[in-house]
């Protein structure tokens, strides 16, 4: 009878295999994007449909973890952490749904140099993040790795923050110089880039404290 009630229950790596799944579609998101940022011209539609399509896949996943918080005995670390933690990586692919969604209302064809290094940032956490994820299956294994990660993570956010008054500074000297609605459009794609990577911090930010909570 034990038995058949424990099979009926979600296993403790079925979080981890969740966690991973979910970093698959922020790297996809982030590619996406990045793409996006790039090539701009007509194939910007198709980008942003492709991060639509990836932040709808994270968004069951996160259901998913949460539904199996509620459902699980034994958890591989506090059920608080894996809700802000799978909320934390859901925010993130969120924040480029966003950024995509401001890129298809003012109808943008084209980004400034600094928009499509920001992209490269936002693909790089996202790529530490995925892999950090599969690290928490052994904490103490992996915690030198972890913390590493982490740092490298918040060095990056710390670049964006450089990248964002640099392109903001270019834009004022710029386009703005004929054009203000470009200073206003552009500054609202600025914002929202900063934001996807501000995200990933979040995510470095809930693993350091698991990390903190179990060693």
């Amino acid at each position: 009878m034990l038995r058949w009630f424990q099979a009926l229950m979600p296993r403790e790596e079925a979080f981890f295999d969740l966690f991973e799944a979910h970093s698959r579609t922020l790297c996809a998101g982030a590619r996406a994007l990045r793409d996006l940022l790039q090539s701009g011209g007509d194939e910007v539609p198709t980008h942003c449909a492709d991060i639509s399509r990836h932040e709808t896949d994270a968004d069951e996943i996160t259901r998913e973890v949460l539904l199996a918080v509620r459902r699980t005995f034994i958890t591989p670390f506090d059920r608080a952490d894996i809700r802000d933690l799978i909320t934390s990586m859901d925010d993130a692919i969120d924040q480029m749904h966003k950024t995509a969604k401001a890129i298809t209302l003012f109808e943008q064809r084209s980004f400034e140099p600094h928009m499509a290094t920001l992209g490269e940032v936002i693909v790089k956490t996202a790529d530490l993040t995925a892999e950090a994820v599969p690290l928490l299956r052994a904490l103490r294994a992996n915690a030198t790795r972890l913390n590493a990660i982490t740092e490298e993570v918040t060095r990056l956010e710390e670049d964006s923050d450089q990248l964002y008054d640099k392109g903001m500074a270019a834009l004022y000297h710029g386009p703005a110089r004929t054009d203000p609605m470009a200073f206003i459009v552009g500054s609202e794609i600025y914002d929202h880039l900063e934001k996807v990577v501000d995200r990933f911090e979040d995510v470095a930010n809930r693993i350091s404290g698991v990390l903190i909570e179990h060693l």
